[in-house]
């Protein structure tokens, strides 16, 4: 009888970490922010880089038609993701030029969801396929 509680105790135990464990995974946002019928490519100048939890961002001044800047954000994944991935805090840097790969936000904000880039030297990150070096053109 002892043997038969203290077996159970230990797979409820085992059971009850289990869970714990894929409750962050469960708890994670969705990205039905991002419009991923809508791709875009936009090139500019890095302005900086934040490697942060739960996700690093990337912002770029891209210039508009009349010769304006506006500053764009793009999301990432986490740092342990993107240091698998070679991407190290200081990956990008302010002032490099760089082109992207983004599915934009839907509500319009200039922001997206990173798909690929690629930077002046080549340097690509993501799904850069179709992507030119910034100043190659």
């Amino acid at each position: 009888m002892k043997r038969t509680i203290a077996a159970t105790t230990a797979c409820a135990g085992a059971a009850l970490a289990a869970s714990l464990l894929l409750t962050p995974a469960l708890a994670h946002h969705s990205a039905a922010m991002f419009d991923d019928q809508v791709e875009l490519t936009l090139t500019g100048e890095v302005t900086r880089f934040d490697y942060l939890n739960p996700h690093s961002w990337l912002y770029v001044n891209v210039a508009n038609d009349d010769g304006t800047y506006t500053e764009w954000g793009f999301e990432l994944g986490a740092p342990p993701r993107l240091r698998r991935s070679g991407i190290s805090p200081n990956f990008w840097r302010p002032g490099d030029a760089v082109t992207i790969k983004t599915n934009p936000l839907k509500d319009g904000r200039p922001a997206g969801n990173l798909r690929g880039a690629i930077n002046a030297e080549g340097t690509t990150y993501g799904n850069a396929a179709g992507l030119t070096a910034p100043g190659a053109d």
